[in-house]
């Protein structure tokens, strides 16, 4: 299986947690040897501007973050065009979810999965994506962008009880007819994270139940990384994703 993963994705670019010494180091560590690394190149600016405003490009610009804003949406839009015919997950940063058309916040820029789509869809590549957002917090970024589309289908699961939590994953999966079916991966909900509720397992079932979805309604599957702060676990959070995708299944607990 492809990742999509570039080493300026390791610069500390500024002091919040998503840009933290090691922290994709810990996943590309736990994904090495099992997966094809892809090089992305950075978004180009038009592609960028189909979902920001000027004034935004510019914000980004101003803060010194547009390169490796850019890189990350380019990785974003390199997966979704993997995905498109074999499951794909891009390791970038920063993360995209909290970024709106005008603004963004917690730690984003430009908002990595509507780019990719939105880019895919303009291509006539995709008739309906579905985006599955599993980070902690709630995508308001991607839901202001995409929620209106009507070519686009949006679930933040938000149980408080992880059984309930992945059946309700899998019923809006069962009946999608999406022709992509796109992750958020943000793994802060985990146990030893911020969230406190997922185990590892959890994410391999996830990304399973999207590769079923993608191959019953003949279209693709991708994810992006989005949130996940403890470097002990995100690695093979990661790791238990990506087999997911792939189809190989990781017993319950």
């Amino acid at each position: 299986m492809k990742v999509v993963y570039h080493e300026d994705f390791n610069q500390v670019y500024t002091s919040d947690p998503a840009a933290g010494e090691g922290r994709l180091r810990s996943a590309e560590s736990a994904l090495r040897g099992k997966v094809e690394f892809v090089r992305p190149q950075p978004a180009a600016r038009e592609d960028i501007l189909a979902i920001h405003s000027e004034p935004h490009l510019r914000s980004v610009e101003w803060e010194g973050i547009y390169d490796i804003a850019a890189l990350a949406a380019g990785g974003a839009i390199k997966a979704a065009e993997i995905g498109l015919t074999e499951p794909c997950f891009a390791l970038i940063r920063p993360p995209g979810h909290h970024a709106s058309r005008d603004d963004s916040w917690g730690f984003c820029y430009f908002n990595n999965m509507a780019i990719a789509l939105h880019k895919l869809k303009w291509q006539g590549k995709i008739r309906q994506a579905f985006i599955l957002d599993f980070d902690l917090h709630f995508g308001d970024g991607t839901v202001n962008i995409l929620g209106g589309q009507g070519w686009t289908t949006i679930l933040n699961p938000d149980r408080q009880n992880r059984r309930d939590y992945l059946k309700m994953v899998e019923r809006a999966l069962e009946v999608t007819d999406a022709d992509m079916i796109a992750a958020s991966a943000g793994f802060d909900n985990h146990e030893k994270d911020w969230g406190g509720l997922l185990k590892t397992e959890d994410y391999a079932a996830m990304g399973s139940m999207m590769r079923a979805a993608a191959r019953r309604n003949g279209g693709g599957c991708f994810g992006i990384l989005e949130g996940g702060y403890n470097h002990k676990v995100l690695g093979q959070n990661v790791l238990a994703f990506v087999e997911g995708l792939q189809g190989k299944a990781r017993p319950d607990s």
